[in-house]
């Protein structure tokens, strides 16, 4: 089995360092360096293959945010968020930027792990508490862009739904009695109806813009 390979950003060297001793004893992981900003981590993985880039979120030079924006744009790797409540204010701009997934720092080692193993499987992950925080900062403010659900049919709307709680298409075929294949089309006709490209903007679209629709999904 090849392993996944991991890049790992943080401007603090004992949580970077911390990070690799810790993921490097899990035999399905390869740490293939660690970085001390996003413009680092970015040239990185422009220039070697890395499966999960992990990124801070406050760094200097460059932060998590825009690093993610461009290693999801320019190379294979998938960006994931991992930082601190305090970060709370970048969710959804890290999420609408390309970041497959967004984690706390006070996590055990064992999810952390889970959740690197769900990105490179395709999954985006959000923590319930990082859903809270998405959903708090947003009430009370106009989302740009937003999802207008009335585009969309009863299932679409379901499947927006559960990809909004971070199911896998193999969770969302389950809860809905329906194949995984029909879950992939779906998805499909969801990103043709708003130009989107990944599950994760899917996710922050539907949370941003379904506070200003009359319709609640089961």
């Amino acid at each position: 089995m090849d392993k996944i390979k991991i890049v790992i950003a943080d401007d603090n060297s004992f949580i970077r360092e911390g990070l690799k001793i810790i993921l490097s004893s899990y035999e399905e992981f390869e740490v293939m360096a660690t970085v001390g900003n996003g413009k680092e981590a970015a040239a990185y993985c422009r220039n070697q293959s890395v499966d999960i880039a992990l990124l801070d979120v406050r760094m200097p030079e460059m932060n998590g945010i825009e690093a993610a924006k461009i290693i999801a744009a320019q190379t294979s790797a998938k960006p994931m968020i991992l930082t601190t409540f305090d970060d709370d204010e970048y969710i959804v701009d890290a999420l609408r930027n390309g970041a497959r997934g967004y984690l706390l720092k006070n996590n055990d080692p064992e999810k952390i792990r889970d959740a690197i193993k769900s990105v490179y499987n395709g999954n985006s992950i959000f923590q319930d508490a990082v859903l809270d925080k998405i959903k708090s900062n947003l009430s009370g403010r106009e989302p740009e862009p937003k999802i207008d659900l009335k585009k969309f049919t009863e299932r679409e709307r379901e499947i927006m739904s559960l990809i909004a709680k971070g199911f896998s298409n193999k969770e969302i075929a389950k809860t809905l009695y329906i194949s995984e294949g029909t879950v992939a089309n779906y998805i499909t006709s969801i990103f043709g109806k708003t130009g989107l490209e990944h599950r994760t903007q899917i996710a922050v679209n539907y949370l941003t813009g379904k506070g200003n629709e009359t319709w609640n999904p089961g």
